[in-house]
């Protein structure tokens, strides 16, 4: 195990760069460098060996050759202990670097920006990977550091052990430095399917940076992490967390689909709330106020709202807070908060307040995916919505300008509930889902009864779904479902249309004297 004693940097992001390299000199370690790096270290007084003299050639074609040579590669892939490569070397006055530091163009962010085809093209690095890949390769003998955050620990684990480094830190080093760089081309591969319009490029690859270890996953037996993606979309990957303990796995997937749902409802057109539980909607609501909305949804369904997720599509007061307080709450997200928010909250130590500056735009596109044995689907992310002029009346009775605007949320909020999806709306709140049945009909009755267990819990008159509107995720392939909405007293329905039998449900509906619309697009949700 020998002590460092040459380092190659070159780096785009040069934060905490000028410390680091002070802590290596100060340590014996000879600096080499390219370009701007090497610029900003002179600048900050430090002795830098420029690679051109290691090379003898100079930087050339607008800096896109500078490392690629036998004389930073072998001194980077030359193994120490292997005779006839240290013959090599001294046969050919190559000397071993045993740290290359080493973080890539922006690619990501200058794609983020917008930047145009040509610009992006010049963005991807082309000898940091090289290097990068023949240091992670060699870390039998080599360190290579491609993330800031490792700075302070490589010099810990020098003054550990006498300005060398252990093979057990080395190959954390190279697993990070692969990840990295498979990273990076995976952003690449991304970005040109995209450019050049392939859906479905024949090969398709993910990566993610580590956000947070999780305790474990969905179950206690599971291990889990948390990763993120790179985007800035608002949302719990992006969000600040101003108090409670650590989110847990299902904590993390219930707090996406809230905010999601919520993010439906410009807050231009008045504020909204939606209630999570198992990552399904027990409540959302509009109001004259976000304590009124919140009120709204969850009076929908209270029971199933204890220990759920709260997001709103406003700036949380301390006056809606404190109505949320009322009850046990694992989260609460929106974009804000004020301080009175914040401070009532501060009473409540397992109450995790997430803000996020922003709502994500529900009609943005994107792509999901997800894992099966043997593979994964990709597919564009659900950005589908529907407009008054997209909408087709289908029964002989059109629907009132109240029952539209109600059929329009109930569409809004089917969009994230699980299939088979049902959901009743009345003045603007659910007063009824029915989530993730094996049967249409199922979901229809189970949202009709939790509307009539609400109504006698607070004490009312007759259930909430009297005069409601219903939406369904996808068509009734018969017209069992539609009438059974009909007798628990929903007046109007919307749904996608489609279906072998759309003239036998459109001819039941009339006869019940249901109005009803198709939109001519589906919302599966599995």
């Amino acid at each position: 195990m020998a002590p460092i004693s040459r380092a190659l940097i070159s780096v785009s992001d040069k934060t905490g760069l000028l410390d680091f390299a002070r802590g290596l000199a100060e340590r014996g370690v000879e600096l080499l460098s390219t370009g701007g790096t090497a610029q900003a270290l002179r600048a900050a007084g430090l002795q830098v060996r420029d690679v051109a003299e290691v090379t003898g050639f100079p930087e050339m074609m607008d800096g896109r050759v500078k490392t690629l040579h036998p004389n930073v590669h072998g001194g980077l892939l030359a193994l120490r202990d292997d005779p006839a490569h240290v013959a090599a070397m001294a046969a050919h006055g190559i000397a071993p670097i045993d740290l290359l530091v080493v973080n890539l163009y922006p690619f990501e962010a200058t794609v983020a920006k917008g930047a145009d085809f040509g610009t992006c093209i010049e963005n991807i690095d082309i000898g940091g990977p090289a290097m990068i890949r023949a240091a992670a390769k060699n870390h039998e003998f080599v360190a290579v550091v491609t993330d800031v955050e490792d700075y302070a620990a490589v010099l810990t684990e020098m003054d550990a052990n006498g300005g060398a480094t252990r093979l057990a830190f080395r190959r954390t080093l190279a697993q990070c430095a692969y990840a990295r760089t498979a990273a990076y081309d995976a952003a690449v591969s991304a970005w040109m399917a995209d450019a050049i319009g392939d859906p479905a490029p024949r090969r398709r690859a993910f990566a993610g940076t580590l956000a947070q270890t999780l305790r474990y996953g969905e179950n206690p037996h599971q291990r889990a992490a948390f990763y993120t993606d790179g985007s800035s979309r608002p949302g719990v990957a992006t969000a600040h967390q101003w108090q409670g303990k650590e989110l847990s796995y299902n904590n993390i997937n219930d707090t996406d689909a809230a905010f999601e749902l919520v993010a439906e409802f410009d807050p231009a057109e008045g504020p909204a709330c939606a209630i999570i539980k198992h990552a399904n909607p027990c409540g959302v609501a509009r109001g004259a106020t976000l304590l009124d909305a919140y009120r709204r949804a969850y009076d929908c369904d209270r029971t199933s709202a204890f220990g759920g997720i709260v997001a709103l599509n406003r700036r949380l007061d301390a006056a809606t807070a404190e109505e949320i307080a009322a009850i046990f709450t694992e989260v609460v997200i929106a974009p804000d908060a004020d301080e009175g928010a914040r401070a009532v909250f501060a009473a409540k130590k397992n109450l995790r307040l997430l803000t996020t500056g922003a709502l994500p735009d529900p009609k943005a596109s994107g792509v999901a995916f997800r894992q099966v044995a043997g593979g994964f689907l990709v597919q564009d992310r659900d950005n589908g919505f529907v407009t008054p002029a997209d909408l087709k009346v289908v029964t002989r009775r059109a629907p009132t300008d109240a029952e539209l605007a109600d059929l329009l949320f109930a569409w809004k909020v089917a969009k994230h509930v699980k299939s088979n999806a049902i959901v009743y709306v009345r003045g603007g709140a659910t007063v009824g889902v029915g989530a993730g049945q094996m049967s249409r009909v199922d979901s229809t009755r189970i949202a009709a009864r939790k509307s009539a267990d609400m109504a006698e819990a607070l004490g009312l008159a007759e259930p909430t779904v009297k005069g409601s509107v219903v939406a369904s995720d996808a068509f009734f392939p018969f017209p069992d479902g539609l009438l059974t909405a009909a007798e628990a007293g929903a007046t109007a329905v919307i749904q996608p249309g489609g279906s072998m039998r759309d003239a036998e449900v459109i001819a039941a509906a009339d006869a019940a004297g249901l109005a009803m619309i198709f939109t001519g697009q589906r919302h599966f949700r599995h």
